[in-house]
């Protein structure tokens, strides 16, 4: 018995459309990387914030657009934790009104509505993000140290379901933290 083998098809392809396929790769890996820096730009700008970032991170919007009297407050109870073996990072800070928003809208869509939403995130007009007067610290272990240190530096905790939120109350340097709002649904700074 005796076997043949199949005959062979050859296609021609003009020498355009072998140059074209690399472009057109080289042109995509192009507009993914222009896309990442646009988002990533757009993203810092906003008031977003990388992982392990701090509160020296001068060049972060989230950063340098801070209160300095927080900034300032921050700084010292960073470096006096950064003594005690914990390393505090900054989860957010100031915030754009439009990226204060979109996570508004996002917490919306998470919660179901506006009004369980409001329990976790602030709109734009009362968010102390936006004016520059909150931060969320993290690890636990950061949020657990400014917890049990910061009313030495003014840094108090404000609601009780975000231990990692701490706004500057100077008073608290001598007379302690106030008592925390459930949320921000009970502060009536929130109230607008």
């Amino acid at each position: 018995m005796t076997y043949s083998n199949p005959a062979r098809l050859t296609t021609r392809r003009s020498p355009g459309v072998l140059l074209a396929v690399p472009v057109l790769v080289v042109l995509a890996v192009i507009a993914v990387a222009l896309g990442h820096q646009v988002l990533a730009s757009w993203s810092s700008t906003a008031g977003a914030v990388p992982d392990r970032a701090t509160v020296f991170d001068n060049g972060l919007p989230a950063v340098a657009n801070l209160d300095p009297a927080l900034l300032d407050a921050l700084r010292n109870a960073a470096a006096d934790a950064s003594e005690d073996g914990v390393a505090l990072h900054l989860n957010s800070g100031w915030r754009s009104p439009a990226y204060q928003e979109r996570l508004l809208r996002e917490a919306v869509s998470e919660y179901g509505s506006e009004q369980e939403a409001a329990r976790w995130v602030a709109t734009a007009d009362t968010s102390p993000h936006v004016s520059g007067d909150a931060v969320d610290v993290g690890p636990f272990v950061a949020t657990e140290w400014l917890s049990e240190n910061g009313a030495g530096y003014g840094l108090c905790q404000i609601y009780g379901n975000e231990p990692w939120h701490f706004e500057l109350r100077p008073e608290a340097v001598d007379h302690g933290c106030p008592p925390t709002y459930a949320d921000p649904t009970h502060d009536p700074r929130m109230q607008q």
